[in-house]
């Protein structure tokens, strides 16, 4: 039955839940990753005062809905793409899977994703609410990273795909860069970086509050964010941006039209310099954060310095973005010329020091972006499961059964995969 039904396809991230069947191009739903419960004031732990009784335990929203729910307290059980309330992540799957995708969860395999670094602990965690509480027949965990690589396949040649290369992954709470060597990853050379799309809608925030006056008080980030999404670019060079919005302002500057949730009147916002200082948060961190100084592209360049030798060439090769924050325009082709200056600049050192004995061979750096880069793990997430090939690799129920969870701490990747 479960070979004859889609597999299952669930990312979730710190910001965002996003969920569907494989063989799909893009997810079914996308919601937040919150959850809102009703909680009661009795002393004791978490767990004890959650302890609903009868049908008080199914009192409870996720999503968009949580957000809206009166009465209730919003509950984030992920927290830089870790799980850290497995109470709440049950329940949170729970309605996924019932109300959502409207799935029975017996006749379909699951493909979940985790972050790079996720520990064996929370592996097995995952198995046994999937096997003990949802009874599903198979369960394969997989690292968003590797997903965000072979989803950046649509755009190559069948010789050309390959699972080395290093992730950009940059969403609304967090943004990392993991290489990949063969589809694993190099653990030791993760790099962690503050920014992501929420510091820049506060940056822009920030920007309009100081000029804009029109707005009201409670829509100021929203209004941020659509600005962020609607208007935002990357540019090569700031000053002469400056320059070219100050010789043309009507072609350059933009009008947003808002409507104000109390009144229902419009309001009209001014969109100028936003429109480029704000991608430039990845290039530039000091502008909106002045204890963060290093650009997105020299811990691109430190991250790929660090890893073993012989990868070093092919990580240059296949800079993979994947998430909602590459999405601007021109992003890539940005990041591209800062890398490719920072390694001509360390050949030139190079062949100046060995006074002309050395002339390496020149790097090739190329940035890939794709159309799915937004869903990008998703994706990757849904052609990898469409395979024949996942169903052999998954850890099955009697499997399970038979050794416990401690199963799933390794999950293989597979020949379709290289």
């Amino acid at each position: 039955m479960a070979y004859s039904m889609p597999a299952i396809v669930i990312d979730n991230g710190t910001g965002y839940t996003k969920m569907g069947y494989s063989g799909n191009r893009e997810p079914n739903f996308i919601i937040p990753s919150a959850i809102a419960i009703k909680e009661t004031s009795k002393l004791g732990d978490q767990a004890s005062r959650r302890l609903a009784r009868g049908v008080d335990d199914l009192d409870f929203y996720i999503g968009d809905e949580a957000l809206d729910a009166t009465g209730y307290s919003v509950k984030y059980p992920i927290r830089h793409g870790i799980v850290e309330d497995w109470d709440l992540m049950e329940r949170y799957w729970e309605q996924c899977i019932f109300r959502y995708l409207r799935a029975e969860p017996e006749d379909h395999y699951f493909l979940l994703t985790e972050p790079p670094l996720n520990t064996p602990e929370n592996r097995e965690y995952t198995a046994e609410i999937m096997f003990e509480t949802f009874n599903v027949p198979g369960l394969y965990i997989a690292v968003q990273a590797v997903l965000a690589l072979a989803a950046s396949w649509t755009n190559r040649q069948l010789y050309e795909r390959t699972l080395t290369g290093i992730v950009i992954d940059s969403g609304d709470g967090v943004t990392h860069c993991i290489p990949v060597a063969e589809g694993y990853i190099i653990g030791s050379c993760i790099k962690h970086i503050p920014i992501a799309g929420r510091n820049i809608t506060y940056f822009i925030q920030n920007l309009l509050r100081e000029r804009e006056f029109g707005i009201p008080a409670e829509q100021s980030l929203e209004t941020a964010k659509a600005i962020k999404e609607r208007f935002c670019y990357v540019c090569p060079d700031i000053a002469k941006e400056f320059e070219k919005y100050d010789k043309n302002q009507s072609k350059w500057i933009k009008k947003y039209t808002g409507i104000t949730a109390i009144t229902k009147q419009p309001f009209e916002v001014d969109v100028g310099f936003e429109r480029f200082l704000g991608p430039e948060v990845f290039f530039n961190p000091e502008i909106a954060n002045p204890d963060f100084v290093t650009s997105l592209s020299d811990i691109v360049d430190t991250c790929i310095q660090n890893c073993p030798i012989d990868v070093r060439r092919p990580l240059y090769k296949n800079i993979v973005l994947s998430g909602g924050s590459t999405m601007f325009k021109d992003f890539d082709r940005r990041l591209q010329r800062d890398i490719h200056r920072l390694v001509n600049q360390r050949m030139k050192l190079s062949y100046q020091l060995s006074q002309g004995r050395l002339n390496p061979k020149p790097i090739e750096v190329q940035v890939v972006s794709h159309n799915m880069q937004r869903y990008a793990v998703w994706f990757g997430g849904s052609m990898l499961a469409s395979t024949e090939e996942f169903y052999s690799v998954c850890h099955t129920k009697s499997q399970y059964e038979e050794y416990g969870p401690s199963i799933c701490r390794h999950n293989p990747v597979f020949g379709t995969m290289t």
